[in-house]
């Protein structure tokens, strides 16, 4: 493309949006973002670097915007755009840091990610909840802190499935949990029958799939969104999820706890459409429970 002179004191998009109408705003943008855009002979990304009268704008398009570091195996963006990020999460990744590890994690492995696709240093994510390290599924982030606050709260309207892997079979095919959960230890959580100083209500639907084995495939959706709700829970129905050795699980076939984030309806938090992401059981869980 011919450089172009400013004649104006502005910014760079603005200049580039009115010097080449017929180029579409995200080309353009794109082409800011991969090294293609030069102001007096240098490389600028930033689409708000000032211009001056006399400065020398060009364009010399790249053949295909750079290679990104590739995401670790398991973990899938799903669905992004300017408010959120639905991902999968694979099982044995944490979804935020501990005191142990900080850099293995859904969290910084995504913004990390993000940073290098926009090439902006400054970008980030906020969570809006998370799964354990040995729970797979779906989990959505916040790509403002504005969608963020607006998601937490209304995290009840919004549906979220699990499927669970448990020990026994329920006597009943179908019913509600409901217990007082005791959050203050670090650890673990406590469910009670009764409402004390340090509990707070927790309340999810189950529903029987199929049984076999001595185990039974339940699908539980959430009311409430309590840390260790399910686990908790099912342990205290006395049906622990398989692999929760922490909640009393006698067996570990799959060296996991058998727990997955299967199913998310979401009302964005900007237009308000309703978004629904289904990610399908893993084959290690399924593998539990006869499908005959």
């Amino acid at each position: 493309m011919t450089p172009k002179t400013v004649r104006d004191t502005t910014t760079l998009l603005p200049f580039l949006i009115a010097t080449w109408p017929e180029i579409k705003r995200t080309k353009l943008k794109q082409w800011l973002r991969f090294d293609s855009v030069q102001v007096n002979g240098r490389v600028i990304t930033r689409h708000d670097h000032p211009l001056a009268a006399g400065d020398i704008v060009d364009i010399k398009p790249t053949k295909a915007p750079p290679t990104t570091t590739p995401l670790p195996p398991g973990l899938h963006i799903l669905h992004e755009d300017a408010a959120i990020m639905v991902i999968h999460k694979p099982v044995n990744l944490l979804t935020i840091a501990t005191d142990t590890e900080r850099e293995k994690t859904a969290f910084r492995i995504l913004t990390d990610h993000l940073r290098e696709v926009t090439r902006d240093g400054t970008a980030r994510l906020w969570i809006v909840h998370r799964l354990d390290r040995e729970t797979s599924g779906l989990i959505v982030l916040a790509k403002t802190e504005e969608a963020k606050l607006w998601l937490q709260e209304n995290w009840e309207r919004m549906d979220k499935r699990y499927i669970a892997i448990v020990e026994g079979i329920p006597t009943q095919a179908k019913g509600t949990l409901k217990s007082h959960l005791d959050e203050t230890q670090p650890h673990r959580v406590y469910a009670l029958d009764h409402a004390t100083a340090t509990t707070r209500e927790a309340v999810t639907h189950y529903e029987v799939l199929r049984s076999g084995f001595g185990r039974t495939q339940v699908s539980l959706t959430l009311e409430t969104g309590r840390r260790h709700q399910l686990r908790a829970q099912l342990a205290q129905a006395g049906h622990p999820i398989v692999g929760d050795t922490k909640y009393g699980a006698p067996t570990n076939p799959i060296r996991r706890i058998a727990l997955h984030a299967t199913h998310l309806r979401l009302i964005h938090p900007t237009t308000q459409k309703e978004l629904i992401f289904d990610s399908p059981l893993p084959a290690d869980m399924a593998r539990l429970v006869p499908t005959t």
